[in-house]
């Protein structure tokens, strides 16, 4: 076990809820598969809640606006790392602590890992550095367990381009070349949490991607003997 899942073990027993995140390149439809992974919990009892990340409460909100303006190109990537780290403090102090403290389990579109991928490695920044800021903001806490819908870049821009996905933002403007180093960073990160990050094919039909996060979340749900 590294440093970096002994953080996340050590979380694992001081909080009641689980934390659970999903992960993914622009276009891995993310935000639809959210209500999948809710059913789930449900289907099991289990009281949970969903937010997002940047996002979730309204300081946060504030910042995404900021962060994923199509008109903010100018943005250095230290100060947009940084947004991101500001929004998830406190996101995670006002929102996801207090909700997990009560044993509610909660569902994110987005956390900690988002961040060593978009800026750590397809930004250039460093993931060690981008982690050493994100492990001060979220005082070392880790999701429970992560699902990644991997899925390659031209797909998924061309979901958002024909309305399948979300409105367009600032990261879908990048170049072709930054979101495959996404796709590359979350290889690197999945590697360096292998216990915590599931991987699941997103190129599929939506049925299809939604039954396999379905079997897989279902599955770490009995591991964490819930």
């Amino acid at each position: 076990m590294n440093v970096h899942e002994q953080v996340q073990e050590e979380g694992v027993n001081r909080r009641k809820g689980l934390f659970i995140t999903l992960e993914g390149g622009e276009g891995a439809g993310k935000t639809s598969l959210m209500e999948e992974a809710a059913r789930v919990l449900e289907a099991r009892g289990i009281q949970y809640m969903t937010t997002r990340e940047p996002g979730g409460i309204r300081i946060a909100e504030s910042i995404r606006e900021i962060i994923l303006n199509p008109s903010h190109t100018e943005m250095d990537a230290r100060t947009e790392a940084l947004l991101y780290a500001a929004a998830r403090r406190q996101h995670l102090a006002e929102k996801v602590e207090p909700m997990l403290a009560q044993g509610i389990t909660v569902l994110s579109d987005r956390f900690v890992d988002s961040s060593l991928v978009y800026q750590g490695y397809a930004r250039g920044l460093g993931i060690e550095e981008v982690l050493s800021i994100n492990m001060f903001a979220t005082a070392g806490r880790f999701p429970d367990m992560t699902f990644y819908l991997d899925i390659e870049p031209e797909q998924g821009l061309a979901r958002i381009a024909a309305g399948q996905g979300r409105e367009v933002n600032r990261l879908d403007l990048e170049g072709l070349s930054f979101h495959h180093k996404v796709r590359e960073g979350y290889r690197i990160v999945s590697g360096m949490f292998p216990s915590r990050i599931h991987e699941i094919d997103a190129s599929g039909s939506f049925e299809e991607v939604a039954a396999a996060l379905t079997a897989r979340l279902d599955a770490a749900l009995k591991d964490f003997g819930v």
